[in-house]
């Protein structure tokens, strides 16, 4: 291995998160680790990623918003009203301020893994697509095709987590932050000029 110490994280990541988010999280590492297997990006960075994705996500929702006020990162209005989506931001801050990740693309894909956005990097798109497919999810419509998909084509398989995803969030009346839907266009475009 590399620069990181991988196990010393995994030790301390566990006293912050409750026992199923561990389970989901060491799924998602080893989801991305063979995503970058299959892809030729770093395997080292998409472990770290997929490691600390979550780690802030058992942080209390009142709790992430006064963490995020603290240190000055920003709020939008639907992550005031739906403060669970902030874990993902406050995420990659505390990987940086707690875990001393520094490397900005590892941090940048534990922030965009929840949103997405438009031209994610390799590892950003790894990280986006493990959280989705990792082994303990079942719930999720189309995955079968979308995990079949993650290791033939990642955009494709992008696409198509985004629109479950938004189709999911518009029945269940829930808040859509605006950056997953001008990601899903964008991944849309991309997809259909890939056709065409």
């Amino acid at each position: 291995m590399g620069d990181y110490n991988i196990i010393k994280m995994q030790k301390k990541l566990k006293k912050y998160i409750d026992e199923m988010r561990f389970h989901h999280t060491m799924g998602v590492m080893y989801t991305a680790a063979s995503l970058a297997m299959r892809y030729g990006a770093d395997m080292e960075k998409a472990q770290v990623a997929g490691l600390l994705h979550d780690c802030a996500k058992c942080i209390p929702n009142a709790k992430k918003l006064k963490l995020c006020h603290q240190n000055n990162i920003s709020v939008s209005d639907v992550e005031r009203k739906s403060p669970y989506l902030l874990h993902a931001r406050l995420g990659a801050y505390i990987a940086k301020e707690k875990y001393h990740i520094h490397d900005p693309e590892i941090l940048s894909a534990i922030e965009y893994h929840t949103t997405g956005k438009a031209g994610m990097t390799l590892l950003e798109e790894i990280i986006f697509i493990a959280d989705y497919i990792e082994p303990m999810r079942s719930k999720a419509s189309n995955l079968p095709e979308i995990r079949a998909m993650a290791f033939q084509d990642i955009d494709r398989a992008v696409y198509m987590t985004m629109r479950d995803t938004i189709e999911y969030l518009k029945e269940e009346k829930s808040c859509l932050d605006n950056q997953t839907v001008v990601a899903y266009n964008y991944y849309k475009e991309l997809v259909e000029k890939k056709e065409a």
